[in-house]
């Protein structure tokens, strides 16, 4: 009789802790973004202040075609990366299926023979935060859409006194469709450092290590951050 092996006793001690501070820094990551101190805001959180205003100056534009198109790309470009999510998962499950291929680029990638089950684990990982990141693109491009027909009931007239309230309620969705695209792209970019895996625990941590300084130095020490604080006046006290 076949016995039933569960993966995660095939992995390593080292194998777990990568694994544990790869999922722990994604998580902590996000909620740091999404939640920073009040004195120095992520670039997700500036842009939130941005997209507020966005809106208030809708209100006075005429023609709204300006608009509608910025948000129509805001849209293409939710809709590319979730193709290319579902693209890449398809790519990703099509080598799990191939047990003799995918423990031959193991083994010549690490030395070193190990079942064809701990290597499917890995990269049903990568399949994991894939998945994550198309669901989010997808619920970024409808509430996008939500927005556009928030926005289409905005009244022409500027002192109409539904016409702030609903250019705040179109708003707040745009920064709710924002903050899923942000949480798409951060789960590609662990999808791609989790392949490094593939080269060993090590390999994982070091990945982890890098991902998420990337991702933080670009929320919080850009260039393009300072650009855009520059031009925040200062919060009366």
């Amino acid at each position: 009789m076949e016995t039933i092996t569960d993966p995660l006793t095939l992995l390593r001690l080292p194998d777990m802790a990568a694994l544990a501070l790869l999922f722990a820094s994604w998580l902590f990551l996000g909620w740091r973004i999404e939640h920073p101190s009040t004195k120095h805001p992520s670039v997700t959180i500036i842009m939130a202040d941005y997209r507020r205003e966005w809106m208030r100056q809708m209100i006075t534009r005429e023609p709204r075609i300006f608009d509608a198109t910025l948000l129509n790309g805001l849209r293409q470009g939710t809709a590319f990366f979730a193709s290319g999510c579902m693209i890449a998962i398809g790519g990703v499950l099509a080598v799990v299926g191939n047990t003799e291929t995918l423990q031959g680029v193991a083994t010549e990638l690490t030395l070193e023979g190990g079942p064809a089950l701990v290597w499917r684990v890995k990269l049903l990982v990568v399949v994991l935060f894939l998945t994550h990141g198309f669901l989010k693109f997808v619920w970024a491009n409808r509430l996008f859409g939500y927005c556009a027909v928030v926005m289409a009931a905005v009244p022409n007239e500027v002192d109409h006194p539904l016409a702030g309230a609903r250019a705040q309620q179109a708003a707040e969705i745009n920064i709710r469709a924002a903050w899923n695209f942000n949480r798409g792209l951060r789960s590609i970019y662990y999808a791609l450092g989790t392949l490094a895996w593939l080269l060993g625990p090590l390999a994982l941590l070091v990945a982890t290590v890098l991902v998420s300084y990337l991702i933080w130095e670009r929320e919080f020490s850009s260039r393009p951050r300072k650009i855009l604080m520059a031009d925040i006046p200062a919060k009366e006290s």
